[in-house]
Parts: structure tokens; C-alpha cells; sequence
């Protein structure tokens, strides 16, 4: 496994659109295990989207169990997504790795049905809520080219300077 080089705004790369999955096979699985232990390894990160380490295919990593309140569905590889339906909205405050000086204010469905399948290629469909649903949404931006200062209501206003992230210090093994 590798941690895998985030592409970062004003990369325009990261406005490209991805491309649906074909191939469930172990290029794939080796490709989702880098892409999660790149997430591990971004400051707070609870998703990730391939087309942020520059793989422009439909493939994202939602874990949303580091928020114990927060109704969730663990640890998601969600390859293909598709929001089939949505209801309510709400804004709130949104972060990401690949734009990593700032936050701002997004307007997000409140609750989705979502349709994607499994790096086996399984088809499953969940019902998320609240931040689950907002991370979900997030990470599906990426797929169409869009990152969430995209969606900001007010550059001006709903824009904010992040605060900075120590980076983790992995501890080395006893000898």
C-alpha cells in the first residue's frame, strides 16, 4: 500500500469528470486499499474521491465512525455512486483535502438514497443522513469536476481561513 500525492486546488485537473467503473478486479481492490490509507493519512479526513490523487474513475471512501453520534454506515467504498432520490437541505461547514486553507458554508440534501457498488462490483443501496449524507455528497462533487468552493453561497461571506494541522507522527516500531 501507498499514500498517494493529493492533487490540490487550482490543479485543473481536479475540474475533470470522471468516468464509470468497468473492471472489478485486483488492480481495483489494490488501487481503493492506497486510496484509503491516503485518507487515513489527511488530517481529519472522513472521504476522499479518486480523481483527488489524479484516477478519474467513480471511486470514493466515506467513514463517518470517528463521529460516534453521528448515524452512519462505517467505512464506505462506494465505486459508481448514484444519489437516486434526496430531501430537505441545510447548510453547513465543509472542509477538503484538496483545497486545504479553507472551509465554507455548503447547501446539502439533508437525507439520500444512494445506489453504488462495492469494489467487487456488487450493486447496494443506503439510506444516510445529516453529515453522512453531507460527506457523501462532497465526495460525489469530485467525480463531476466540482469541489465544494464551487457551491459556497458567498465567496465574500460563507468562505473561511482554515486553521493549520499539525501532521501526525507516526510512531516507529520497538526494535
Amino acid at each position: 500500500m501507498a499514500i498517494l500525492d493529493i492533487l490540490k486546488l487550482p490543479d485543473p485537473r481536479l475540474k475533470q469528470v470522471s468516468i464509470p467503473v468497468e473492471h472489478f478486479d485486483a488492480a481495483l481492490r489494490d488501487f481503493v486499499a492506497d486510496l484509503e490509507e491516503t485518507r487515513q493519512d489527511g488530517p481529519a479526513a472522513v472521504g476522499i474521491a479518486a480523481p483527488q490523487v489524479g484516477r478519474f474513475e467513480r471511486i470514493v471512501i466515506v467513514d463517518c465512525s470517528s463521529r460516534p453520534k453521528t448515524p452512519n454506515h462505517g467505512n464506505l467504498v462506494l465505486v459508481n455512486p448514484e444519489i437516486v432520490h434526496w430531501e430537505g437541505y441545510e447548510m453547513g461547514r465543509e472542509g477538503c483535502l484538496s483545497v486545504p486553507d479553507y472551509t465554507g458554508n455548503v447547501i446539502r440534501a439533508t437525507q439520500i438514497r444512494l445506489r453504488a457498488q462495492d469494489p467487487e462490483g456488487a450493486v447496494h443501496e443506503y439510506e444516510m443522513e445529516g453529515y453522512e449524507a453531507r460527506a457523501v455528497q462532497h465526495e460525489i462533487d469530485h467525480l463531476d469536476g466540482m469541489l465544494f468552493v464551487d457551491r459556497v453561497v458567498s465567496r465574500r461571506t460563507d468562505l473561511y481561513q482554515r486553521k493549520t494541522y499539525a501532521k501526525k507522527k507516526k510512531s516507529k516500531p520497538a526494535a
